[in-house]
């Protein structure tokens, strides 16, 4: 069975367009808002090939079907559709809530490995942790301070480039034009929103009113 098949063949068990309301995905879940849980035919879908499990939270279908294999399969899910009528999409509080989580999912990683990388670079620049080894800040090599920092300073640099890159990907765009943008977001170009604040430096002004800082 191959992705467009599978796709077809859970758009139908999920119960089609009169049952479905709208159908999204994240790092590793199909996720589907359905109307009537009665008419998903859970057991059939688990039963699926590439279909890893299943599960109901919040009114929201969940179907596991890993990473890379949910990127090919969701857009051919929201275009299933044997009367040709795409899925209707309607956006909530609650759900737009949960895109707003679904784009920062793929990026917890990468933040969490920073923040172990801060706590270690942390230890590096206290004397009382250096003192139990019988050595102080003065001991610690000027280099690697500065190759920590890079550990430390690079997600955070270019986080706005992460951000858009998985907003596009959530969102059924071109992930590298994401990429492209969030990188626009981070040139050293702009002015520092820090130094600006600080009033070290002026942010570039557009129409008169729009101020931009990177």
């Amino acid at each position: 069975m191959n992705d467009k098949e599978l796709a077809k063949k859970i758009y139908d068990l999920v119960g089609g367009s009169e049952n479905i309301d709208s159908a999204m995905h994240c790092a590793t879940r199909l996720r589907v808002m359905v109307r009537d849980k009665s008419k998903v035919k859970i057991k059939e879908i688990e039963n699926l090939p590439k279909v890893k499990g299943s599960f109901f939270n919040a009114g929201q279908y969940q179907i596991i079907l890993g990473t890379g294999l949910v990127d090919k399969v969701a857009p051919l899910l929201k275009g299933s559709s044997s009367s040709g009528e795409p899925t209707k999409k309607k956006f909530s509080f609650k759900q737009s809530i949960r895109v707003f989580g679904d784009v920062f999912v793929p990026i917890i990683p990468v933040l969490v490995a920073t923040g172990l990388f801060i706590g270690l670079r942390g230890l590096l620049t206290q004397n009382a942790v250096l003192g139990l080894f019988g050595l102080t800040t003065q001991d610690v090599p000027t280099q690697l301070l500065k190759f920590t920092q890079i550990l430390t300073d690079t997600a955070f640099s270019f986080l706005p480039a992460l951000v858009c890159w998985s907003t596009f990907k959530i969102f059924g765009g071109t992930p590298v034009l994401g990429i492209v943008l969030g990188l626009m977001l981070a040139n050293p170009i702009l002015p520092n929103a820090y130094d600006v604040a600080q009033h070290k430096a002026t942010a570039l002004v557009f129409f008169n009113f729009l101020k931009v800082t990177g």
